[in-house]
């Protein structure tokens, strides 16, 4: 009845764009040199060798988590999909150390937003690798990930790397 009164909701968008999320080199996820990832054991997606220290925000959306070691965050789309941006290989054991992170939980973000600045050089130094991959952490509730770039230069906040679509 108060739809009648009040309108029509509001349609939810199923597909999505993902956007790059850094600057650099578009690696695909079989080739992520960590098993958990490359073998798609959190879900799939695709991943980046950053060439600049800038993380921004792959989609629109609200981030869910930021890990206290702020080596990755949680965004919920606004299609449902949750996306884990994991920056760097093994970058937990850092700490927190060279990453300085520009949003909290509850945040609402467009694309383009800047996350996370981290010390690229720092992270070559302390952890395994740079590569950071993105992850839709869902699967269940996502129809599918279209891969329309599986190689070349990116520019965050610039082209298209993932078409995501909700069940």
């Amino acid at each position: 009845m108060f739809k009648k009164l009040f309108g029509k909701k509001e349609e939810v968008e199923k597909t999505i764009e993902v956007k790059a999320y850094a600057t650099g080199k578009i690696v695909k996820l079989e080739d992520v040199p960590n098993p958990v990832f490359a073998q798609k054991m959190m879900g799939d997606g695709i991943a980046i060798e950053p060439a600049e220290g800038k993380i921004v925000s792959p989609v629109n959306g609200e981030v869910i988590q930021v890990f206290p070691t702020k080596h990755a965050i949680g965004i919920k789309a606004v299609n449902g999909a949750e996306i884990l941006l994991h920056i760097g290989l093994e970058t937990v054991s850092m700490n927190g150390e060279g990453f300085t992170v520009h949003v909290k939980e509850g945040d609402m973000v467009k694309a383009g937003d800047l996350l996370v600045t981290v010390d690229l050089e720092l992270v070559k130094q302390k952890a395994k690798d740079i590569i950071t991959p993105l992850i839709i952490t869902n699967p269940d509730s996502i129809e599918t990930v279209e891969k329309p770039m599986s190689a070349g230069k990116v520019t965050a906040g610039e082209e298209m790397i993932l078409t995501v679509t909700a069940k």
